[in-house]
């Protein structure tokens, strides 16, 4: 537990499920891509194993205290299965060289077994991070795996501009991609579940800033809707996020049934407010980039004592997040500050009297 705090995040989270106590408000920096750096490892070498990958998280919890540590299962893990080639950078997030499906004729040709827990490297590489933060943390801080949506994951098989044509030109091979997609992660959820973990459900391809909200309505909410179920059904707690703007979309997100919705900073939280928490818990939304990576600890802190003052009220729970990933150029200083301000400002009870002082 850090020392500037009174009780642990597993107290903290279960607190604020129960309706019981808490010290202060939940904190949740997305701490994942850039997770090697307070371990002193490069991208590379935090990749290589589960072992390393749940180093890296441990290190962060070590230094931050923040409320969740995070297995990185990620968006590009089911094409990659399939036949994706990959990027090796030392120290960036790996990026897609070339999609296997480059021609949708082919589709049925794809393996979709290879995508299986049992069958696939990297998810059992991701599946032992999870376990070691289980086993070393778990009874101290809970643990969430990022994990692609189903229209996310076709987006990691063929290129995202030949899924935006075929979405009106071929449906009937993006709805045949979605469906095998659908049901591995079916399975991939229920093997992270078993270890402990929530299930962080990112689909940025379904932002706004891409699709529309009819494509979203045909092409991501039925499959959602289906997989929010099956996690549930597995005894598993899910938060759903989708990148950029999602203004248009965000009462469709809520339809899906999530246990909670986190929101990126493109959105204004005070919008969010007034659509999620009604519902359910509204996770968000310090900007990542303008505020973490390029902003002062002076920055960062007004930035979280501000998304406080917007969120601390909402009916079914509020937790302080960061709007997106981390990536590996946010100064170590700015998370020093981003959750010394979330324990300044999220103190229990928290109210005006937290920042008018």
């Amino acid at each position: 537990m850090h020392k500037d705090d009174q009780m642990t995040p597993m107290e903290r989270l279960t607190g604020f499920l129960t309706g019981g106590e808490m010290d202060r408000l939940l904190a949740m920096p997305f701490i994942c891509s850039m997770s090697g750096k307070a371990a002193g490892m490069t991208h590379r070498q935090k990749r290589a194993t589960g072992r390393s990958e749940a180093d890296c998280q441990i290190a962060n919890y070590e230094r931050f205290g923040h409320d969740i540590v995070i297995t990185e299962y990620g968006l590009h893990t089911v094409g990659k299965a399939l036949g994706t080639e990959m990027g090796d950078p030392e120290d960036a997030v790996p990026h897609i060289v070339h999609n296997v499906l480059q021609d949708l004729d082919k589709a049925e040709e794809l393996d979709f077994e290879r995508v299986l827990p049992q069958n696939s490297p990297d998810a059992q590489k991701h599946l032992e991070c999870a376990h070691i933060l289980h086993e070393e943390l778990g009874e101290e801080v809970p643990g969430a795996t990022l994990i692609c949506g189903p229209f996310t994951a076709v987006a990691s098989i063929m290129p995202t501009e030949v899924l935006l044509r075929a979405v009106r030109k071929r449906p009937e091979v993006v709805h045949y991609l979605l469906r095998q997609c659908t049901e591995v992660l079916k399975e991939l959820h229920k093997a992270f579940i078993a270890e402990g973990q929530l299930i962080f459900f990112c689909e940025p391809i379904a932002t706004g800033s891409i699709a529309n909200p009819k494509e979203y309505l045909e092409f991501v909410k039925p499959y959602t809707i289906e997989l929010m179920q099956n996690i549930h059904d597995n005894g598993g707690m899910v938060c759903y996020h989708i990148c950029g703007d999602t203004k248009r979309i965000l009462s469709y997100m809520v339809e899906t049934g999530p246990d909670m919705i986190s929101i990126d900073n493109r959105v204004p939280l005070a919008f969010a407010k007034e659509i999620v928490a009604p519902h359910m818990p509204l996770l968000g939304n310090v900007d990542p980039v303008e505020k973490m990576i390029l902003g002062t600890p002076e920055d960062v802190e007004e930035a979280v004592k501000e998304c406080i003052k917007v969120g601390y009220d909402c009916e079914h729970g509020y937790m302080v997040c960061t709007g997106c990933d981390l990536n590996g150029d946010v100064p170590l200083e700015n998370l020093d500050a981003y959750m010394a301000a979330a324990r300044k400002y999220g103190k229990m009870p928290v109210g005006p009297q937290n920042w008018e002082n």
